[in-house]
């Protein structure tokens, strides 16, 4: 699994919910959302353009961050 971040512009908790959503909706994923830094970690088999893809039908701006380093 590649582990990757992305930007989300969420602003609360419905914002955070509707990420969970979509991407319990995609499968094959793990992930940890952090609100404050708008930022959500992905853990997938999933391409980039795939996730980025599946994050933008929240309705939120997001960005590819680039790869995480797994520690």
């Amino acid at each position: 699994f590649q582990k990757h971040e992305f930007f989300v512009d969420m602003t609360c908790e419905g914002c955070s919910n509707a990420v969970t959503r979509v991407l319990h909706r995609l499968g094959g994923v793990q992930f940890d959302i952090d609100l404050p830094n708008k930022k959500v970690c992905i853990d997938s088999e999933h391409n980039v353009d795939t996730l980025l893809e599946t994050l933008k039908k929240t309705g939120k701006n997001a960005s590819y961050l680039g790869k995480k380093s797994v520690q």
